[in-house]
């Protein structure tokens, strides 16, 4: 018998992760975006991430359109659009910094990575889809990240 999804959201909140905002465009050229913890390295060679994405947002519908994503690494200052790309406001980017790249994709200011991706392949993953993307385009800058912890920002400063 499986756990509760009560159960499986308080384990899974003792694993720190590090706060990504993915963004896409859709068909319509309305650009979309969303905070996302589910993001992991997946291959060196060629280089490739993966991110999920629940299946009832409209990043979802506009990533199956767009077959490109932008992965965002938020850093320490961020917090403010880690919550914005949380919520459910009509346009996320309205007053945020950015620029566009692969495609006409957002690249948020500020952010410590940027990586654009083109997607190779999807599965299923239950109320999410699990999206593989190839890497084309990567930005490093300097400073910290923002973590996420037991329900709650962190950062990595003692």
């Amino acid at each position: 018998m499986p756990v509760s999804s009560e159960e499986f959201r308080a384990a899974l909140s003792r694993f720190p992760s590090g706060v990504t905002v993915v963004t896409s465009r859709d068909e319509e050229n309305r650009f979309h975006g969303i905070t996302v913890s589910a993001f992991c390295s997946l291959s060196l060679e060629p280089p490739r991430v993966l991110v999920c994405i629940e299946k009832t947002t409209g990043s979802h519908e506009a990533l199956l359109w767009s077959r490109t994503f932008v992965v965002n690494f938020l850093s320490e200052g961020q917090r403010e659009l880690s919550e914005r790309f949380a919520s459910q406001l009509d346009d996320k980017f309205d007053e945020v910094e950015f620029s566009t790249g692969i495609d006409g994709i957002p690249l948020l200011s500020g952010c410590l990575v940027t990586l654009e991706c083109r997607i190779t392949n999807s599965f299923d993953g239950g109320d999410h889809s699990i999206f593989v993307g190839e890497v084309e385009t990567a930005t490093v800058n300097d400073g910290d990240p923002i973590l996420y912890f037991r329900g709650d920002y962190r950062s990595i400063s003692a």
